[in-house]
Formats: structure tokens, sequence, C-alpha cells
């Protein structure tokens, strides 16, 4: 039997279960009455039409005792139910219990699963999914115990991640951590094999198909981490391009309207944009002009979620690098849930994972469009005085996204000191660069020079110094034009030298 890593094995086998071509075909009875129809009348011939049926699912919640996830148990199951609803599925019914450490058989008690199988009868129920990530003997038990199968959340985010996956890179790194999950629970998925003992020529074929698929899955899992190691050098020399600009990146909880940001501030209408959770999994960077000749390249990344499978962590490190590199990041949080101090803990635990918790952090509070003015304003107060780096916006409303746009204004400034420049005044071209390249406060002219007060970057000032103007940005010795001519400026003056 060849190696199973469809949908079906994941998680929503109805997409492949569909009525074979036997299966459409009339019945007798139907082509008796076909040859009984008096001639000229009209055979009806409509479309058959394969409807895949619905899952209908029983959530299961059970948080330990004594942890503050007992305290926001409703919140989390309609978390859990909104990622069933990204799945595909309608949730019929949940239950709950705090239980003190997980059974090591079921996840739950002996009687909780006697009450989840006459719930399932009830509810009519075709799938059970867990909250919390269960091990593969506790997932077999459970099917064994009520006849249906049984996912857990780290199952369910997989399988809503492989539906959102659109490029190669994200099939790459989505195949990965499916993989990889799979892996410990392929005794689970091939319980319809025969087993016998073991020993030398006394293998059943159950046994015997389980060692080739595991085989089959590490040759693959290699194949995938050598094609993400070419997209990490890839996407190395893209960020190459991009040295001397301003980066920033977007990083929150999934659904906190990261994407609306970055369509808002660029003004670029392809960005994707949907109310749903995952609904951006490729990394998208848009430049974004903040006015005054002042850019930031801004970056969308993958949101994170609560008990977001560590597979999809390491898989997404290739597409994550892009927060690694930035200048700064831009924690979005949706105001509006009443959990949002919950997510930036989620979101602050990734970013701890990926090592950019000494990064510069611009708290970006979003959606208070939808924040009543009463409880708008003592939020702000308590917010300011919690995180004092905090903006609050809207990406709904007009000017909703100004004072993220005057923040990012005043970080980019803060990479640019007032210097005092001294030019020839035949030097058009490089007064015409420094217009364009910076921001120029003041002009005068000194005799037969013209003096600027401008805002310009290390890289601009380096060139101007390369090409013979004199800039003075307060640091010692920076006054002193530099010559590439051997000294003596001979003609140079209106020639503009790059960095290698």
């Amino acid at each position: 039997m060849p190696l199973n890593t469809s949908r079906a094995s994941r998680g929503f086998p109805h997409l492949t279960h569909l009525p074979s071509p036997v299966s459409r075909l009339p019945s007798p009875a139907s082509r008796l009455s076909y040859l009984a129809a008096p001639k000229g009348a009209l055979i009806a011939r409509d479309l058959i039409t394969l409807t895949p049926p619905i899952e209908r699912a029983l959530l299961i919640g059970a948080p330990r005792k004594g942890t503050a996830a007992r305290h926001n148990l409703d919140e989390h199951l309609e978390e859990l139910e909104q990622l069933v609803d990204t799945a595909g599925a309608v949730v019929v019914g949940s239950i709950t219990q705090q239980i003190d450490r997980p059974n090591p058989a079921t996840y739950l008690g002996k009687g909780k699963i006697e009450e989840l199988g006459t719930l399932i009868d009830a509810k009519n129920a075709t799938l059970i999914i867990f909250d919390d990530e269960l091990t593969p003997a506790q997932g077999k038990n459970v099917e064994d115990a009520t006849g249906k199968r049984v996912m857990d959340r780290a199952e369910l985010i997989l399988d809503i991640f492989a539906t959102r996956a659109r490029t190669s890179e994200a099939k790459l790194q989505v195949e990965l951590a499916q993989l990889e999950y799979m892996l410990p629970r392929l005794t689970r998925m091939w319980t319809h094999l025969e087993k016998t003992r073991g020993g030398i020529g006394m293998r059943g074929p159950g046994e015997t198909q389980l060692e080739t698929d595991r085989r089959l899955i590490n040759h693959r899992i290699r194949q995938l981490k050598e094609k993400l190691a070419d997209v990490t050098r890839a996407r190395e020399v893209q960020r190459q391009g991009r040295r001397g600009v301003y980066r920033a990146s977007l990083v929150g909880y999934t659904n906190a309207g990261k994407s609306s940001i970055l369509r808002g501030l660029s003004g670029a209408r392809d960005v994707f944009v949907e109310d749903r959770l995952f609904a951006t999994l490729d990394p998208l960077t848009r430049e974004v002009d903040l006015g005054e000749n002042n850019r930031v390249l801004l970056t969308d990344t993958v949101g994170f979620i609560r008990k977001l499978p560590h597979h999809l962590v390491a898989s997404f490190r290739a597409t994550l690098e892009e927060v690694i590199d930035a200048d700064l990041l831009l924690h979005v949080i949706d105001a509006s849930h009443s959990g949002w101090e919950e997510q930036r803990r989620v979101v602050n635990t990734v970013l701890d994972e990926l090592g950019v918790h000494d990064k510069p952090v611009l708290h970006v509070f979003n959606k208070i469009d939808r924040i009543a003015s009463e409880t708008l304003i003592p939020l702000e107060e308590r917010i300011t005085n919690l995180l004092p780096n905090s903006v609050f916006v809207s990406a709904e409303t007009e000017s909703g996204l100004e004072p993220l746009r005057r923040a990012l204004l005043a970080q980019t400034r803060a990479l640019k000191p007032v210097s005092e420049i001294r030019l020839g005044a035949s030097e058009g071209r490089l007064l015409a660069e420094i217009h364009r390249l910076g921001e120029v406060v003041e002009r005068r002219t000194d005799g037969a020079e013209l003096v600027l007060r401008a805002r310009i970057d290390e890289a601009l000032a380096g060139r101007l110094r390369r090409a013979g103007a004199q800039v003075d940005d307060g640091k010692k010795g920076s006054a002193s034009p530099v010559r590439t001519d051997g000294g003596d400026g001979a003609g140079n003056a209106d020639r503009l030298v790059d960095f290698p």
C-alpha cells in the first residue's frame, strides 16, 4: 500500500471519499423506467451534484487545575471553534473537565469518556477535537473507545495551514511540519493491517508497511529541509539588497489586523485581507512612503496563536527570519479582544523562541473603532501606563493609521541626524541628491558656498564626503571631506561614488 500523506490522513477525509463513477450509474429499476417512457417524452437529465459531507465536531477542553487556563476556558473553546470553522467543519457541542493531570491512556477520565460517547450519539457527531495536544497513544485509545476520529489542536492547525498555503515555499514548510507530526503516529494510521508476533520471517504486513513508511517519510523530511535551506539562502540574498533601508516587521496574534495595516499604509491593493484566522502565511514586503523623503520597508508575517505547534515554528523559521533581520518590530494587538493581554504574552513567547527579544518593539493597538469611546479612554490610559511605547490605530477608518505613520517617521528620522553640509554653488547634482534622499531643514549661502542643514543617513553622508562636500553631523572629525582622487580634488567634485 503506498504512503498516504493526503489530507485524509491528517484530518478531514471527506474530500477524498467522493462517490465512485459506478455509484452514479442508474439502478436497474430506473433503467426500466427509461425504457417504459413513451416516445417523445422528455427524460430528465439533471446534473449530479456531489457535495462533501460537513464534519460535525465535538470540542473537548480539559485545562489543568491551578493553572490560568481554567479561568479562560470559555474563551479558549471559542477560539477553537473559530479554528474549526476555518477548517470547514461545524461545532455541535462541547465537553469540559478540569483535571489534575492528563490520563496517560485517554487524557480524560473514564467517566468523561463514557459521557463523550453518549454526547456523540445525541449530537450525531463525526469528529472529536481536543484543545490540547494528545500523544499518539491517547488519540488511538479515544478513537477505539468512541468509534469516531480524533484530532488535537496541533493537527487542526496543521490542516488549516495546508489549505491556506499558496506559494511553493509555504507548501514546503507546511508539508515538513505535517510529516514531522505524522511520523510518531503511523501506528495509529495502520490499525486495519494485520500484525503478528515479531521475529525473522514472522513479520506481518502491517509492521512491514510501517517500516516502509517511516523510511519514506524520513527521506522526504531530509529533502524538504534541504529545499528550505535553499529558500533561506535566497531570502538572505534578497535581504542583502535591502541593506541601508529602514525595515519594520509586523508581528502579532493571528487576525489582529496586520495585513490590513500593511495595505492601509502602503496603499497596495494586492495585499490579501480576510477576517479569518491564518489568512496570511507568506511574508509580504511593501514600501511605505512616510513623507519628507522618508521610506520604510514593511513586512507582514504569519500570525501566531496559543499552543502553536512547535513543528510549525521550526518549519517557518525561514519565513520568520524576516522578523530576525528587521530594525523594528511592530507588535500588532487587537485592542477590542477581551484576551489581548494573554495574546500579547503568547506572541512574546514565540519571539523569545526566535531570539528577537532584544529588538526594539512598538506596540500597535488596532481595531479601536470597535471600542466604545467611554471604554476606549480608560483603556488607552491603562495601556499607556503599562506599555509607554504604544500607539492606537484603526485600519478601517480614515486617518486611523496616522499615529503609526507618525511613529514610523520619528523612528526613521532618528537614524538621520541633522547635518550641516557645505558644497560649491555649482554642485547641482549633489544638491539634487540631497533633496531627493534627504530632508532639507535650512538653506543659505556663505560666500561661494551653499550651506544646508538636512537630515541624511550615513550612506548619503559618506557619498557626499567622497564627492568633496563637507558634512558635519556633530561627530568628532566628521567635517573633513574624503577625497577619492588622490587628495587634490581634481575632476571628482561633481561625481557621487557609491559604496561597494
